[in-house]
């Protein structure tokens, strides 16, 4: 198949559901082959920043000379940003003949028990599945070292847990997919915790310490000794001698501006770590760190970190993607992301009586109040549209939420694209936010960067 063709197979899957079995991902592994085996993997769980360590990982590892892949979901334009070899995302056609390996290894069992809304085998198995399995199928392709894993969703029956990871990352427990997952945090964590098997280097970030027991059980039932992350003057959940700490010595003042951060890891100090992004990355970058470090099972080499981030960009992740007059994009899709994200729009806008416009758009199954509770204080006026995805949910409904929320009507411009528009011409220097789901911002970034 070609991509298109690949494309639109993958769109008639069952998109969103899960399987509360991992039978399914070890049988299409199976029928290939075993991908999975054939390199070392650092599985990253977490309600929020998974997606950012994965790259921070990724790029570091990279940088110590080895063939490192990255698998990242969602994808905000295209399928191909989901894998990277090395930092650079995959071809259409490479991506297209592993996925078409992976369709035909879902056709090769028919299974009838498995099949969800299609009427082929390969609707057996979730486009997840598929996905993570022609992900590994093309790292192995690629000859890769390690690959770095993010979950899609919790850590016990996500597809990525076929892997027995050589390293296990938690970021840090909120409450989101609470459908699926648990209605409380402690339910959440206890899901997540399931990435952590015999023989894994466990690294655990400092959102992590709310519900830390859950891990450390899970550690010490399987006589495993984790390492913590956590920021200087702040509590560990560990002895010291296994505690990474960092400290943040300068913060961005201005949308696209650099934190400065120091990382006391467990093998060697690095200080003076740049990274054009908000300082709420100084974790993540502190927890990749850490997992790297356990990767290699030595020090990281100070300048080769440097080097890595001075490279780093985190698409959908308070990226600049204008400069006259400055757009921001963010997928903040839950209040405990949008909590982060009002805090990055403060330190980007620091000037309260010059705060940005928010072109908000917010899926159905979301918390849309918790989010724009978050926002509220840190942005000018809300422009609430709504994405192409059937999830959207409608501009009039999230409106009326703005306003129980704030007291305030906000403008409705149903049409992405004209609501983006709108907030550019209108917001003038002050500059847009736009958020609410990577649907919402997948949409604006493909407007303005066309």
């Amino acid at each position: 198949m070609d991509f298109k063709t690949t494309k639109a197979a993958l769109e008639s899957t069952l998109q969103f559901g899960i399987h509360p079995s991992l039978d399914g991902i070890r049988a299409l592994t199976f029928s290939m082959g075993r991908p999975q085996d054939s390199f070392a993997s650092v599985q990253v769980t977490g309600t929020n920043g998974k997606s950012s360590t994965t790259r921070l990982i990724a790029a570091m590892v990279t940088a110590e000379g080895l063939r490192t892949g990255a698998y990242t979901s969602p994808h905000l334009e295209s399928y191909t940003e989901r894998v990277e070899i090395d930092g650079a995302p995959v071809s259409e056609s490479d991506f297209a003949t592993a996925v078409s390996e992976a369709m035909e290894a879902a056709h090769r069992f028919g299974d009838e028990t498995r099949v969800a809304e299609a009427s082929d085998t390969a609707g057996a198995f979730t486009e997840f599945e598929l996905l993570t399995a022609a992900a590994m199928s093309l790292m192995r392709e690629k000859h890769v070292d390690v690959a770095c894993l993010e979950v899609g969703m919790g850590g016990r029956w996500d597809a990525t847990s076929v892997v027995d990871p050589a390293v296990a990352v938690i970021t840090g427990v909120g409450l989101d997919h609470t459908e699926r997952l648990g209605s409380t945090v402690d339910a959440i964590a206890h899901d997540k915790s399931y990435v952590i098997k015999p023989g894994s280097s466990v690294v655990l970030g400092p959102g992590t310490w709310p519900v830390v027991d859950v891990f450390l059980e899970r550690c010490a039932s399987l006589s495993l000794h984790p390492r913590f992350v956590a920021e200087t003057g702040h509590d560990s959940a560990v002895p010291e001698a296994s505690t990474v700490r960092f400290s943040v010595r300068q913060r961005p003042d201005r949308p696209g501006g650099s934190v400065l951060v120091d990382v006391r890891g467990i093998h060697a100090d690095y200080r003076g770590l740049e990274l054009a992004a908000p300082s709420y990355q100084a974790s993540n970058v502190a927890v990749a760190v850490a997992a790297a470090e356990c990767v290699l099972g030595r020090a990281l080499t100070l300048e080769k970190v440097r080097s890595a981030l001075a490279g780093m960009r985190f698409p959908g992740r308070f990226e600049l993607v204008c400069e006259e007059p400055p757009v921001v994009i963010d997928g903040a899709h839950n209040p405990q992301a949008a909590a982060v994200l009002a805090g990055a729009i403060a330190e980007a806008w620091p000037d309260p009586n010059a705060r940005p416009w928010c072109v908000l758009g917010v899926l159905k199954d979301k918390d849309a109040e918790g989010i724009v509770t978050a926002l509220a204080p840190v942005v000018d006026r809300f422009v609430v549209t709504q994405s192409r995805n059937s999830r959207a949910r409608e501009a009039g409904d999230l409106a009326a939420i703005v306003e129980r929320a704030t007291g305030a009507w906000p403008e409705i411009v149903p049409d992405l694209e004209e609501a983006v528009g709108h907030a550019c011409a209108h917001a003038g220097a002050h500059g847009v936010v736009v958020t609410g789901s990577l649907y919402t911002v997948g949409g604006a970034r493909g407007l303005l960067r066309a």
